[in-house]
């Protein structure tokens, strides 16, 4: 069971309280954790990466162990502590401006 945390925003368009559960077929990844979000909540395809190209959005970054994950191979492994469940993957809208 993987833990994921998202931005308050993609919270309310997915109409989810707090954290969500997911079970993940296959090795804890990037790429297997937002298949599974995105099976378990249709509404959320196109938001966290492109729905054609798959790959992440501009403004979307991917936290975990406290270590920035937005930038390693959306296959790579996820850390033990969140593919067990003691920790959470978060889901994290970057911000911009000046």
């Amino acid at each position: 069971m993987i833990r994921v945390v998202l931005p308050a925003n993609l919270r309310a368009l997915a109409r989810i309280e707090g954290e969500t559960r997911l079970d993940i077929a296959g090795d804890a990844s990037v790429r297997n954790v937002l298949d599974a979000l995105e099976a378990a909540y249709p509404m959320l395809r196109g938001t966290i990466r492109d729905q054609h190209t798959f790959q992440r959005r501009a403004y979307v970054r991917f936290f975990a162990c406290e270590r920035d994950l937005s930038h390693e191979s959306p296959d790579a492994l996820l850390p033990v502590a969140v593919a067990n469940g003691s920790e959470p993957l978060l889901v994290v809208g970057a911000l911009a401006g000046g």
